[in-house]
């Protein structure tokens, strides 16, 4: 939906303390009668029920620990008791509905970081509390993560976490483990405040909920194992972050709808609470509030939680499609990151401060954020926030991968989300420029190379999905590859509208069934929403507008529908244009997004291979199709 201009959220830190006591007084009912297990309704994740119950327990566990540690122990409705006699019953080998351990179970791992924060926030309250038999037994529990090895990406915060808990109790940990974990994180840091998750260009909100998150609540635990230097740099690169990450909320108070784990929705604010609660960020108290509880209004107004007070997997409604393989019912509990602020006191200006508005709701804006890859235009008329990415696939160069819908699309937005359904994972149908074969259908773009945040160079292939049995994480999916040919993208982005040009290499050999592809942004609703194909292809829903708009060179328009392929509406529509393409020839379109009505769009010309846009206010831009 498309809010009104200037709309604030209005919610008090009383509204979000309600909202997270409902979310954890609406998980009992279906706990064990020891409190170990929340077996929550829903699919469950690859890793089976034992998992997905811990994961609710540890989760919420954490939630628990951040009422606790903000209202300074004040426990009306007994949530200390309620997660201790857990705790107890987890972590006891005799007991029927023990939690796997994490040297048996890798997703426990994952787990047992949520437990030990959540018994640090809480220590005077909970751990103090416990008996030293209890105590002892979830050391016990807990030891079994030192000496294991983590993944090199966000992970190797949920071991450095446990043991430094393990360290403040008393119990066993390693200094080599921790070290090798830092090590780890620094080397996924890029610049601008951006971190990869990976090796790969793996850019997503892992990079504020967990790659920002971590590591100063991690300092605060034990001063004596952080170097001042190195949290220095932290607060230093979050405060860089959140700069360009309060630019990426709409004015709906949505997220940027892009990347995996999608389904944990409002964990979005959680750099945002860090930057209040460490002041690192030259942010405003009202703005860093606007946008947190922008993020959870977002959801509240839509249905979040459900009818049973419960955190589905879906993004509004319940859809387990948009959950990855590791997702389980107790997944979206991750959630609770994004309320994170709670631990803030009431007298805090981050809640005693009026809100004021976002980026996009103070004007419109144009900005480049050089590590993701990412030109952003914001649109104050409509709240509309748009990304068009020439720098982020979760892949490496020259990968040759199908695309994954959740990263390797040219766009993203605020008030979009792209079709997940199976044949998006194995076509690239919309938001792409793509070479369609005959039996193939369209070729994908991942591993391309980056020229530079407005262009890139793509070796388009097919990919033989079906062959490809491994475990969805949010990656393209592999199989076969068929070469195609190489293709040059580039974008300019203003308001509403995208220029969007591309060339077909002039060495290209290309068959003459093959069609060139170019699709935009797609619209999904609850009932079908209508599309015209004249010059233009263009969709409309009751708040949406997009178009594709042939500038030189396409033949034909069309549009797209498909079902069941949203989490937002299970109707999608997809402007497109579609020619015969010839080696060396530039074809340029405008590809436009709007809630309100678009502003006059902009006129293009093409002189050999540069493109000169004249936008509406009379200033141009070039973009330049040259192959490098």
């Amino acid at each position: 939906m498309t809010d009104t201009q200037g709309l604030r959220a209005g919610l008090t830190r009383d509204d979000w303390g309600a909202a997270a006591d409902r979310l954890l007084l609406s998980l009992r009912p279906w706990s064990s009668p020891d409190h170990a297990r929340i077996d929550l309704p829903g699919p469950n994740s690859a890793y089976g029920p034992d998992s997905d119950s811990l994961e609710a327990f540890a989760r919420s566990f954490l939630l628990a620990a951040i009422r606790l540690r903000g209202e300074n122990g004040a426990d009306p409705h007994g949530i200390a008791d309620w997660y201790a006699e857990g705790l107890r019953a987890g972590t006891s080998p005799s007991s029927p509905t023990a939690w796997p351990r994490p040297d048996q179970l890798d997703q426990a791992k994952v787990e047992a970081c949520s437990i030990a924060l959540g018994l640090h926030l809480s220590r005077p309250w909970l751990w103090d509390r416990l008996t030293d038999a209890d105590r002892d037994q979830v050391v016990t529990w807990f030891a079994t993560v030192v000496g294991q090895k983590y993944p090199p990406i966000n992970w190797v915060w949920f071991q450095i976490v446990v043991e430094t808990f393990l360290k403040s109790v008393g119990g066993p940990w390693s200094s080599a483990d921790i070290e090798s974990g830092l090590a780890v994180h620094e080397a996924l840091y890029r610049d601008h405040g951006w971190y990869a998750d990976g090796p790969e260009r793996a850019f997503d909100h892992y990079n504020g909920w967990a790659l920002h998150v971590y590591p100063l609540l991690w300092a605060s635990m034990d001063r004596s194992l952080c170097d001042p230097a190195l949290e220095t740099a932290w607060r230093d690169r979050l405060s860089t972050f959140l700069d360009g990450h309060v630019h990426l909320v709409g004015g709906n108070g949505s997220p940027l709808v892009q990347g995996r784990s999608l389904t944990y929705r409002f964990a979005a604010a959680a750099p945002l609470w860090m930057g209040a609660i460490t002041g690192a960020t030259d942010l405003a108290p009202g703005v860093l509030r606007r946008a947190a509880s922008g993020m959870l209004g977002h959801f509240l107004d839509r249905g979040v939680p459900d009818e049973r007070g419960l955190l589905n997997l879906g993004w509004y409604g319940e859809w387990p499609a948009i959950a990855q393989s590791y997702s389980g019912p107790g997944s979206p509990y991750w959630a609770v990151k994004g309320m994170l602020g709670l631990m803030l006191p009431a007298d805090h200006p981050v809640w005693t401060a009026e809100e004021e508005p976002l980026p996009v709701e103070s004007g419109d804006f144009a900005i480049t954020l050089p590590e993701p890859g990412w030109l952003v235009s914001g649109t104050r008329s409509d709240g509309i926030v748009r990304v068009v990415n020439h720098g982020t696939d979760h892949s490496n160069e020259d990968d040759r991968r199908a695309d994954s819908p959740l990263y390797a699309r040219l766009a993203y937005s605020t008030h979009t989300m792209p079709p997940m359904s199976t044949p998006f994972w194995a076509e690239a149908l919309e938001n792409s420029v793509t070479v369609v074969h005959p039996e193939l259908g369209t070729s994908h773009r991942n591993g391309f190379r980056t020229i530079s945040p407005n262009a890139s160079v793509t070796s388009s292939h097919w990919v033989r999905t079906a062959e490809d049995t491994s475990p969805e994480h949010g990656s393209g999916r592999g199989g076969t590859v068929i070469e195609g040919p190489e293709l040059v993208v580039a974008s300019a982005l203003r308001g509403s509208h995208e220029v969007r040009a591309v060339r077909i290499h002039p060495d290209a050999e290309l068959d003459p069934t093959w069609l060139l592809e170019l699709s935009g942004w797609p619209l999904s609703a609850d009932t079908p929403p209508t599309s015209t194909t004249d010059v233009v292809a263009r969709v409309d829903t009751d708040d949406l507008t997009s178009i594709v708009a042939n500038s030189t060179g396409f033949t034909t328009a069309e549009v797209r529908h498909v079902e069941q392929a949203s989490a937002t509406g299970n109707h999608t529509a997809i402007p497109l244009l579609r020619t015969t393409p010839e080696p060396g020839t530039v074809y340029v379109a405008v590809v436009t997004l709007a809630g309100a009505p678009p502003e006059e769009s902009p006129r293009t010309a093409l002189d050999g291979t540069t493109v000169t846009i004249t936008w509406s206010d009379g200033t141009t831009e070039e973009l330049r199709l040259d192959v490098p």
